[in-house]
């Protein structure tokens, strides 16, 4: 199985790996450049990278780049649950090999990007699960509803990434992928609190792919007044 679905897991292993590399980078380059990308560059770096990527392989694996996406989607049967694990460790591969070129290019500088609650845990547990709630919500609504615009996916998904990093990200670090965060925490060896940022995008994930399908259903009735 693994030989047949290759290019699907290659596919997501290097995706996964230019979002790490580009995002956690921008926070490390920025902390070596005293600030030159700011916090508002570094959220642009995470939503490009996942915008870019999905135009590149999207065609080839869906561009899920993250546990929590290919969870919901398995949940609801919207992904075979055979490539569940496949996907889950092609993903952890590529960040994991993109924060270790990161090691190796700037050493352990801010963490490598790790995600770290500003506040209280359970703040940023809460935050997690919102944020990822909306991410997959607009996953599921651009890329599986009939009517979905697709075309459109890489700016909405991007877009929406970047909007999340923007307001979210001095307070949980906006995450919204485990994949993302575990990379860097062990790589650079910081895993405290760590456990928000496995469970919190996966309970986010399964409730957006949830409110996707109930306001989705045929037999729903709009009147516009």
């Amino acid at each position: 199985m693994i030989r047949v679905h290759f290019p699907k897991l290659l596919a997501e292993a290097i995706g996964t790996a230019v979002l790490v590399l580009s995002g956690c980078g921008a926070i490390v380059i920025n902390t070596i450049s005293n600030g030159s990308i700011t916090h508002f560059g570094i959220a642009l770096a995470f939503g490009l990278s996942i915008g870019v990527m999905i135009m590149a392989v999207g065609h080839i694996s869906g561009a899920h780049f993250n546990p929590a996406v290919t969870l919901a989607l398995a949940s609801r049967r919207y992904f075979p649950s055979k490539l569940v694990v496949p996907y889950l460790v092609a993903q952890c591969a590529g960040g994991v090999s993109a924060a270790i070129m990161l090691r190796v290019l700037f050493g352990i500088t801010n963490g490598l990007g790790v995600t770290q609650p500003s506040g209280e845990p359970f703040q940023s547990f809460l935050l997690e699960i919102i944020l990822t709630a909306i991410l997959v919500f607009v996953i599921a609504a651009v890329a599986l509803h009939p009517n979905g615009t697709r075309a459109h996916a890489p700016f909405a998904i991007g877009g929406t990434v970047a909007l999340e990093s923007l307001f979210a990200g001095p307070i949980s670090g906006a995450s919204m992928n485990p994949a993302r965060s575990l990379a860097p925490a062990l790589i650079a060896g910081q895993l405290d609190h760590l456990w928000i940022y496995l469970l919190a995008p996966i309970i986010g994930g399964l409730i957006g792919i949830w409110i996707y399908q109930v306001i989705s259903q045929p037999n729903n009735e709009v009147v516009i007044l």
